[in-house]
């Protein structure tokens, strides 16, 4: 066991520091990763925004990090870290499942009460209608026509007050998913700043190598068995979103943080050593985390994409 230095301020370089710093945001990142989509999923009382395909893909990466951190002898955060991922899976895909199966039941029951109201009021409707086609010639015409007009009013007022309440909405959440991002941000840092000052984190040196190549016999499979399941966790999401055309019912901030927790982790493997054998030993990882980025990126373009028009077609077919 490495022994603590006393002052590691004399030893700290700035690249050490910046590596300390993105690990400790990256950590703080994926603790809160998952609560925007769980108070999503509350909010909308529905989790049909989401695949749950996506979710289970992701909870074996997850349970295969694990493994290989155990396997690989990790410190006891990290495994407790990978632990934690576990449980919050399981938390978010039980809550889909209870949504999903309440959801599904209470479109069942609509449906059967929508058919019995539709064959009980099939005669009166039919009534009413004889009894509208008598009248004046031309005055069916000219009501239909101002019904028409008024309907068509109707719709150009609550479209152009719906656009203004959308763009009210954007900028209100783009303003809260930025603070959030900052605070993320300076939790990790100030989390750095304590762990260090108090001597629980030092700079750790690299190996010769040896250990390295040890604990990636041990672990390696495992970690790109977890690297293939986060690279193919976001595929569902994606054709999903593309084949509904919306986004509705996905947390933006929660794709924001697992940007976020992703580009500071490679970043923290990265400032902490260029060397080959290093770089090698933590490939898999480095592959899941920087990799699953570019498929972040398109599901924010979904968002851009898909966002505004799902809300205004929404409201129009209300009206």
């Amino acid at each position: 066991m490495q022994t603590l230095a006393l002052h590691p301020a004399m030893h700290l370089t700035p690249t050490e520091a910046l590596s300390g710093i993105f690990g400790s945001v990256s950590l703080a990142s994926w603790i809160f990763l998952l609560v925007p989509q769980l108070i999503e999923n509350y909010k909308q009382g529905s989790a049909e925004g989401i695949s749950l395909l996506f979710l289970c893909v992701w909870f074996v990466g997850d349970v295969t990090n694990l493994a290989g951190a155990a396997w690989a002898g990790l410190v006891p955060t990290v495994i407790a870290l990978a632990i934690y991922f576990c449980i919050a899976d399981c938390i978010l895909i039980s809550q889909c499942l209870y949504y999903n199966v309440i959801n599904a039941r209470r479109t069942r029951k609509e449906s059967t009460l929508s058919v019995e109201s539709a064959a009980s009021e099939d005669a009166p409707l039919l009534s009413r209608r004889d009894s509208s086609s008598m009248g004046l010639p031309g005055s069916k015409r000219r009501r239909s026509s101002a019904a028409s007009k008024k309907r068509r009013d109707s719709i150009h007022r609550t479209d152009s007050l719906a656009r203004i309440v959308e763009e009210a909405q954007g900028s209100k959440a783009w303003i809260k998913n930025t603070v959030s991002i900052l605070c993320v941000c300076a939790v990790g840092t100030a989390g750095w700043a304590i762990a260090w000052q108090s001597g629980a984190w030092s700079p750790q040196p690299v190996g010769s190598g040896d250990e390295e190549q040890d604990m990636a016999l041990g672990a390696q499979i495992l970690g790109y068995i977890s690297a293939v399941c986060y690279l193919g966790a976001r595929i569902p999401q994606i054709i999903k979103n593309q084949r509904e055309r919306s986004c509705e019912g996905l947390s933006l901030l929660f794709f924001l943080l697992s940007l976020l927790g992703n580009a500071t982790y490679g970043a923290g493997i990265l400032f902490h050593s260029l060397q080959k054998n290093y770089i090698m030993t933590n490939l898999p990882w480095l592959i899941g985390s920087l990799g699953t980025m570019v498929e972040d990126a398109v599901i924010f373009a979904q968002f851009s994409a898909f966002g505004e028009p799902a809300v205004t077609d929404a409201t129009a077919s209300a009206v």
